[in-house]
């Protein structure tokens, strides 16, 4: 059995137990193909761990990795060439798409049909290399003897650890800066424990007792954001991004210089010159900029106002004789 994986879904690959079932098991190897994600010291040392050597496979050899490639290239040879507004397909003359007209599709839809013909592939799918066999019934009719990781190993040696010591306290487990709460934390309060994590899966965390190294159970964040404050946040970073798109333009423009053309050996001249008063105020500008960016309000917190400076004073409220009169 031959895997390419990254040490953060080795748990995926390696279980059998739904949703990923019933191919799995732990491999007898695993060829990685120089990618920086699969180098990761991550993937040796977990690997490792469960004694299954990692191979790292010359560059410029994807013939030693066939079956991957081939899997990838039906991919997008059989699914994704069907999909509306698919860039790689082929186009009309003049480069018009067949269907510019076709709706795009939503999130769900695309994945819903991807796990359609994920399904067709394993089991209604009978290519010729597999003698008239679905890849399933070609898996499920190999004597190779399948070894299987508990979850426990799998959350010890699959997921990636920085490392440090925690404690239990009463909010949980304090995590870059977040709190992570489970129900099994209830009565371990102060229990030192360490963390390993999923890469990019920030919402779940596994939790070991680090006296023992027995895996405690899963944490999850508390306080999440809302899809509502998520949304906002996102619009506002694509806000900030296109503003400092546009501002790097506009100084890469204003940065680029253009000289006259030269017919004799004399110093560059350049074909716009600035006034001395645009010079002024544009250097104005970043100093103004640069102070700006430096400044920290909040700091140093202000204070109660001195006793002997001036204060407003409050309303006066006239008496019933004054208004009567």
């Amino acid at each position: 059995m031959l895997y390419s994986a990254r040490a953060g879904v080795l748990a995926h690959a390696i279980t059998r137990s739904e949703p990923f079932g019933p191919v799995g098991g732990l491999p007898g190897q695993i060829r990685v193909d120089r990618g920086k994600e699969f180098l990761c010291q991550a993937v040796t040392a977990a690997m490792g761990a469960l004694a299954v050597p990692v191979t790292d496979l010359p560059a410029y050899t994807p013939h030693l990795k066939g079956t991957i490639e081939a899997l990838n290239d039906a991919v997008e040879e059989m699914f994704l060439v069907s999909l509306p507004r698919y860039t790689g397909r082929q186009k009309l003359t003049g480069g018009h798409l067949a269907d510019p007209d076709a709706p795009p599709l939503t999130y769900e839809a695309f994945v819903g049909l991807l796990l359609d013909w994920v399904a067709w592939w394993n089991t209604r799918h009978h290519p010729t290399a597999l003698n008239g066999k679905a890849p399933v019934e070609a898996w499920q009719a190999d004597a190779t003897p399948l070894i299987d990781v508990s979850a426990g190993q799998l959350a010890t040696f699959a997921l990636e650890d920085d490392g440090r010591t925690y404690t239990i306290g009463t909010s949980g487990v304090r995590w870059r800066r977040r709190d992570y709460l489970a129900p099994w934390m209830n009565g371990r309060t102060g229990t030192k424990v360490s963390v390993r994590h999923l890469p990019h899966h920030d919402d779940t965390i596994e939790v070991f007792d680090t006296a023992t190294g027995r895996h405690l159970g899963s944490a999850f964040l508390a306080a999440a954001a809302s899809r509502e404050q998520i949304r906002s946040v996102q619009a506002a970073r694509t806000a900030a991004a296109r503003r400092l798109k546009a501002d790097l333009k506009a100084a890469e423009k204003l940065r680029r210089r253009r000289f006259e053309a030269s017919t004799t050996a004399a110093p560059p001249r350049p074909l716009i010159s600035p006034t001395s008063a645009q010079a002024e105020e544009e250097l104005g500008a970043a100093a103004q900029s640069d102070r700006r960016a430096l400044a920290r309000p909040d700091l140093v917190p202000h204070g109660p106002a001195p006793d002997t400076w001036a204060r407003p004073r409050p309303p006066r409220i006239p008496t019933p004789d004054e208004d009567r009169s």
